[in-house]
């Protein structure tokens, strides 16, 4: 079931895990083994969870690596699906040019 308007991961970070625990930015970061700078960005939204981050936040904050870049590709897929211009008019499913291939065998 697609969820509506996900959060960006940073907000469930800074909502569940900092806020919740009192936790300063400038300590979380340094528990992560990342630049402040860095974690401020993802807390805005400003950049995203990878392979690298969701591994840190996985030993230091708990949940799977796996969950975290879930939360990070339902977030992406939801806005790339509602505020993306590509045109997908254009976009040919390949299983049409196998089958048809197969047609002529």
């Amino acid at each position: 079931m697609a969820m509506f308007n996900p959060p960006h991961p940073g907000e469930i970070i800074e909502e569940v895990y900092l806020d919740e625990l009192n936790v300063p930015t400038k300590k979380a970061a340094s528990q992560l083994a990342i630049d402040h700078s860095a974690l401020l960005r993802l807390l805005k939204g400003e950049s995203n969870i990878d392979a690298e981050m969701a591994l840190r936040l996985s030993k230091c904050l708990g949940r799977s690596p796996e969950s975290w870049l879930i939360l990070q590709n339902n977030y992406d897929l939801f806005h790339a699906k509602n505020n993306t211009n590509i045109d997908l008019t254009q976009v040919k499913p390949l299983v049409l040019l196998l089958a048809a291939k197969a047609k002529q065998l």
